[in-house]
């Protein structure tokens, strides 16, 4: 379901280029929410997706009322087959999509073999198919236009593996991978791509983790960073063309910690650590 506001204002340019409208998905909560309050902060004009109505709507209101920005919603589940197709074409109906937002996912914690296969099959699906299909839908178009901005949310587990979380580590692996060869191959185009890579930070994803373990609910607040100033810094790197974000400094320690260090010692301490934080148990 697409739903149209009346506010109708000037396009938004950037280095003489129109920018055309801001895709987010997962936008209903947690960072998706945040990144569509930045985004709207800014000035541009919005397509706001996810699969729960009421809140997409509330945040769409929200912005509506307090930055005077036009904000499309559009109810989708991407982990569907024709999700992501039916999304693109829903959404270009308002006009060229100027930069993309993959935010929408899922996390599976846990132990592997404890997992519901549907789950671990629609986890893949969304965090990685969904988000490979939109890229691939809407790329095209701004290399044509000869201006975009790819956005894509992978996390701090992308540089390594998660034992208790095995498939959304490897998910969001393949997040960073995809975006850091696409930065490569879009040099000179005027499209660039982006992966942010936050820590735990304080949405509904990290209740999960929290309620998985006991120690891991005990983590300091300096650890869990907020939305809001997660979305802040996303926003000022994708809009420099920067290819990689993680932010805060204890979360860019480990990400460098994991890129220099054995690869058999990495997968040792993350094992190691799941088990003191009783991750690994069986439910």
């Amino acid at each position: 379901m697409v739903t149209r506001t009346k506010i109708k204002l000037d396009p938004l340019r950037i280095d003489g280029h129109e920018v055309g409208r801001v895709l987010i998905t997962g936008a209903s909560a947690g960072i998706g929410a945040a990144l569509a309050r930045e985004f709207a902060r800014n000035g541009h004009q919005l397509t706001l997706v996810a699969r729960r109505r009421a809140k997409l709507a509330a945040v769409a209101a929200e912005l509506e009322r307090e930055h005077y920005v036009e904000v499309r919603t559009i109810v989708q589940d991407l982990a569907k087959p024709t999700g992501p197709a039916a999304l693109v074409k829903a959404a270009q109906a308002d006009g060229p999509i100027g930069i993309l937002v993959n935010n929408a996912g899922v996390i599976d914690v846990g132990p592997f073999a404890a997992s519901r296969t549907d789950a671990l099959v629609n986890l893949v699906n969304l965090n990685v198919r969904a988000l490979t299909e939109l890229t691939s839908l809407v790329v095209p178009g701004m290399v044509e236009r000869g201006f975009g901005r790819i956005l894509n949310v992978a996390s701090l587990a992308a540089f390594q593996p998660v034992p208790s979380m095995a498939a959304y580590a490897a998910s969001k692996a393949y997040v960073l991978a995809l975006t850091e060869a696409l930065s490569e191959e879009l040099k000179g185009s005027g499209v660039t791509a982006t992966a942010l890579c936050p820590g735990i930070t304080d949405t509904d994803m990290a209740s999960e983790i929290r309620a998985g373990s006991a120690a891991a609910a005990k983590l300091p607040k300096q650890l869990v960073s907020d939305p809001a100033d997660v979305a802040a810094e996303a926003y000022k790197a994708l809009m420099a063309g920067r290819v990689v974000l993680v932010p805060g400094l204890p979360n860019q320690i480990t990400a460098a910690w994991a890129q220099v260090t054995p690869h058999w010692l990495t997968r040792y301490v993350t094992g190691f650590v799941a088990r003191r934080t009783d991750l690994l148990q069986k439910p």
